[in-house]
């Protein structure tokens, strides 16, 4: 590659290279991906300067960037790998995927796409600044793209005389003024400044209602340093252009909230689900299609949870609980690939992004050769064929919804029994959870709640209840449970449904939901009887 064009590159987004990264640049012929590197090493440094040694103090995140490229870049790219130092940890990445992908057999690929940390270390208030700095980054990044945002400013850069301009920023504080109209707080990293919205414009009050705190979000209109009038709220929303559909005939189902281990925890209705993936239900065909099945957090009971949870609990010991659980998933045939991700019961840190499940309680699913263990929230690539991407699954177990629930007017009805509306809220919003005290918050350097990569599929669980949409050819699916009504759900007026599970065809993209509630079952007998 050209030096001067990497310069040209450089001067124009206010950058300077280290002359040895210049030649180590230049010595690459993939232009495109060069570009892209040397754009996301400033957006996440946040420095002017790109040295030989910034890029070894930020080693782990490069890398990252490197990953996120296309197969066939990252093949052309081997060269800069090894100039760049980062040659062991990304062969290192790459294998741990082959390796997976090698165990969990033949003729269909499960790939983890995402990598969440376990960090011990104590947690400082710089945390949370690098964390919120690395939303905005993202965030902002996605709200360029949209057209709507002309003539767009930093707040700073707003002059004394009132003029028609956009801003992008984070909402710190809303509240409704005296003559009813909105007024947030938004900020940037230049400054602050008010924003108002009108009562007398219904349209746009009802869009500012469903505004949450700590949101990124756009704002066109006109004003001054002093107050900004807005005519115009621009969520940065995921849109996917088209749904797309495997050349294989291949299905995936979903499931979670199994709580085993709870004595509430439905076994029979669980057996019969086995039974049905064995083929010992009929319906062979059916099954035969079968290659996926995702579950969603929640697996065991967990230990100490909640106050007085022990009075619960059939099995009192996590691990005991992570062994009788993988019992269970043993009997499953094994050319279905399981892949499991934590929910708040299953022993790992409250605190979201949360970590694959420990190996010291459930080392017993390490063991099975079927099993991929992720965090939460996690992207994974199912299905993928030669002149096919796959589908990527974005799996989230769901814990702040109950916040949304409660708090943003249009899903304060019911949404809890709707939770498709909730998660279709999220993806307008880019993020799993936009306001800081809707769940716990690990603060990870790069925020890995913000939903930069849009999913063909979003999949959760959590509230227990089954519920399948589409927002923008997004698949909305949300799981039930194998757990019996509890008395929280009572008092919340949550009403889960048990042994549901959604089937979703690769090829014909037809979705059915299967029932294995032997309780309900047994129920329209008696009443039959």
């Amino acid at each position: 590659m050209d030096p001067k064009e990497i310069l040209r590159f450089c001067v124009a987004n206010g950058l300077l290279l280290d002359p040895e990264v210049l030649k180590i640049f230049s010595e690459s012929s993939d232009e495109q991906s060069v570009k892209l590197i040397i754009e996301k090493i400033r957006n996440h440094t946040q420095k002017k300067i790109i040295t030989k040694d910034l890029l070894e103090k930020n080693k782990e995140q490069v890398s990252e960037f490197l990953l996120e490229l296309p197969k066939e870049s990252q093949e052309s790219l081997e060269k800069l790998k090894i100039k760049l130092g980062l040659q062991i940890e990304i062969s290192k990445e790459s294998t741990v995927q082959k390796i997976t992908s090698k165990e969990n057999s033949s003729d269909s690929e499960v790939m983890v796409l995402s990598k969440t940390q376990s960090f011990k270390k104590k947690i400082e208030v710089e945390d949370f600044v690098k964390n919120f700095r690395s939303r905005f980054y993202e965030i902002k990044e996605i709200l360029q793209e949209h057209t709507e945002l002309d003539n767009l400013v930093s707040i700073n850069k707003l002059s004394k005389i009132r003029q028609k301009i956009s801003i992008i920023g984070l909402v710190s504080d809303k509240r409704v003024t005296k003559n009813k109209n909105i007024l947030l707080e938004v900020e940037d990293f230049t400054g602050k400044i008010r924003v108002m919205v009108n009562q007398n414009k219904p349209e746009l009050y009802k869009l500012a209602e469903e505004i949450t705190l700590d949101s990124v979000l756009g704002f066109s209109g006109f004003g001054d340093r002093e107050i900004f009038f807005t005519n115009n709220i621009i969520f940065p929303d995921a849109v996917l252009p088209e749904r797309k559909k495997s050349p294989a005939e291949e299905s995936v189902l979903f499931i979670g909230d199994l709580h085993y281990g709870s004595k509430l925890f439905l076994e029979d209705s669980f057996l019969k689900f086995i039974d049905y993936l064995n083929g010992n239900l009929g319906k062979e065909q059916e099954i035969e299609k079968i290659k996926y099945l995702f579950v969603l957090g929640d697996v065991v009971a967990g230990v100490g949870v909640y106050p007085s949870q022990k009075k619960d609990l059939k099995i009192e010991d996590l691990e005991a609980q992570f062994q009788g659980l993988a019992e269970l998933f043993s009997k499953i045939k094994k050319k279905i690939k399981i892949i499991i991700s934590p929910g708040n019961h299953d022993g790992v840190r409250l605190m979201e992004p949360q970590p694959v499940l420990d190996e010291k309680y459930a080392w017993p699913l390490y063991n099975m050769k079927n099993v991929v263990l992720t965090g939460n929230p996690a992207y994974i690539n199912i299905g993928a064929k030669k002149n096919f991407s796959g589908f990527n699954v974005l799996t989230y177990h769901g814990v702040s919804y109950y916040y949304y629930a409660n708090t943003i007017p249009k899903l304060i009805p019911k949404s809890l029994n709707e939770p498709d509306k909730i998660m279709a809220y999220l993806l307008k919003n880019r993020h799993l959870a936009p306001t800081h005290t809707s769940i716990q918050t690990y603060p990870s350097e790069k925020d890995e709640m913000v939903i930069k990569k849009i999913p063909d599929i979003f999949v959760s669980g959590h509230t227990h209840k089954c519920s399948i949409s589409y927002y923008k050819n997004i698949l909305l699916i949300s799981t039930g449970a194998w757990e019996e009504e509890t008395a929280y759900q009572k008092r919340k007026g949550n009403k889960p449904d048990f042994g549901k599970v959604p089937m979703f065809n690769l090829k014909t993209r037809a979705v059915k939901l299967l029932d294995f509630d032997v309780k309900e079952e047994h129920e329209r007998i008696s009443k039959m009887i």
